[in-house]
């Protein structure tokens, strides 16, 4: 069974190393309300990154207290195929991509 409660680690996807961190968790925001969890991206050895952003829960939508964050390994592959779909290039230069996932990271 896999922790789901790390903030960071490594994931290898189609033989390549990625280093995954979560940038920021979710939280309100005046102008835009709540705004989900940020996970940052980089290939080992690449010098551009992606951008995740997650919906909030939907627990936060409905009033509730914020629970554990449920961002893992799993997830977060997930997002890196989407983002490699989508056409994040690894390998060039430039600033982060953003790409915003579903809560699966599809």
């Amino acid at each position: 069974m896999s922790k789901t409660h790390r903030l960071a680690g490594t994931v290898e996807v189609e033989g390549h190393p990625y280093d995954w961190e979560v940038q920021r968790e979710p939280q309100w925001s005046e102008s835009e309300g709540w705004q989900g969890t940020v996970v940052a991206l980089l290939r080992q050895g690449t010098q551009r990154g992606a951008l995740l952003e997650f919906p909030p829960p939907k627990r936060l939508l409905k009033g509730l207290q914020r629970g554990r964050l449920q961002i893992g390994d799993a997830i977060v592959a997930r997002g890196i195929r989407a983002a490699l779909l989508a056409g994040w290039e690894p390998a060039s230069r430039g600033k982060p991509v953003v790409f915003t996932v579903d809560a699966d990271g599809n």
